[in-house]
């Protein structure tokens, strides 16, 4: 009897082991797997990390795997071949997706940044810059028809400076030859008296005595939708679920980083940056939030729209302004806005 007993309780711890472990299995199988191609691999970006390291897109049951793209191009080519399910880029890609007369429109659905996250390096110190310093030089800008350069034509064109894209000719020469990931390390090795960069790489150059950040873009320019959330119309019609989902957690991050310390989003981040040491980090994030840098809903809003797309035609780059409603669905950001408190 006593040998039945033992025998008893050990299939029964088994099947409860068994079980436990089935239960586990499950539930990480319940986790719908998306694949995002994000523009860069930036600090600019701290909210969308946040959703990630906070656990807020597992709690929306979702798993996210990151890809850095390299450029706005290259992560819609990955969004629209339907290797990736999300892009995270600017909403300028979807513009021109629509005035191609593209067949599966990538909808914007959720906002991140509302200004232009990069900084204006120099190769050399300056004590007081102001603009007017560039006058007679040449600066690396990134790719033309991406925002980083159309919103730094924008600057400088508003401070009085006579720039164009590839002119040397011009007061202000902005190359575009160089692609965006290559721009750091090109700036060391040309002439080019200034470079535009996002974090962590400007401080990463000025760590370096590699050049030295004299100004931010993005404070001298209005609100723009510089960073969203971006899937294929096709994609949303299928799984609006999972979009709404995704926007949850998106907010739910940006609820986290308005209502943290500098020192606590750094630390949440870190993971994402594990070559920076925590207190640049928190000098980075400080350097953002100083600009008011991230939006505090993922609602994109029209007026912030036009804004980008004045940009766009102030640089040549936007004969057609797309109607908003053809590449913006706020369905999403307004429902989590409504839900999650």
């Amino acid at each position: 009897m006593k040998k039945f007993k033992n025998t008893f309780t050990f299939f029964v711890l088994v099947f409860l082991f068994t079980g436990v472990l089935a239960g586990c299995t499950q539930q990480a199988d319940e986790l719908t797997k998306i694949k995002v191609a994000e523009v860069t691999h930036s600090v600019f970006y701290a909210p969308h990390y946040v959703a990630i390291s906070e656990g807020f897109f597992e709690e929306e049951g979702l798993e996210i795997e990151l890809i850095n793209a390299g450029g706005a191009d290259k992560a819609m080519a990955a969004l629209i071949s339907g290797e990736v399910q999300v892009g995270f880029m600017g909403p300028e890609a979807t513009i021109y997706v629509y005035n191609e007369g593209g067949k599966d429109q990538p909808i914007n659905f959720a906002q991140v940044t509302q200004r232009d996250g990069s900084f204006l390096v120099s190769k050399n110190p300056i004590d007081d810059f102001k603009f007017s310093d560039l006058a007679g030089s040449e600066v690396i800008g990134g790719r033309k028809g991406g925002v980083p350069e159309m919103t730094l034509e924008y600057v400088l064109k508003a401070n009085g400076l006579d720039a164009r894209p590839d002119d040397a000719t011009a007061e202000v020469n902005v190359r575009t030859d160089i692609s965006f990931d290559a721009m750091a390390g090109a700036f060391t090795g040309l002439d080019a008296e200034y470079v535009t960069l996002f974090e962590p790489l400007a401080t990463t150059m000025e760590k370096q005595g590699k050049g030295y950040i004299v100004a931010s873009i993005g404070e001298q320019t209005d609100n723009i939708p510089f960073t969203c959330y971006s899937a294929t119309k096709s994609y949303i019609s299928e799984n609006g679920d999972v979009i709404q989902n995704f926007t949850n957690a998106v907010y739910k991050g940006q609820q986290w980083v308005a209502t943290h310390s500098s020192e606590e989003i750094a630390q949440s981040i870190h993971e994402f940056f594990p070559d920076m040491e925590l207190e640049d980090l928190v000098t980075v994030i400080d350097r953002y939030r100083s600009i008011d840098a991230w939006a505090d809903t993922p609602l994109l809003k029209e007026d912030s729209l036009n804004n980008l797309m004045d940009i766009m035609q102030l640089a040549d780059q936007l004969d057609t302004r797309a109607p908003y409603d053809a590449v913006v669905d706020t369905t999403y950001a307004e429902n989590a806005i409504s839900n999650i408190k």
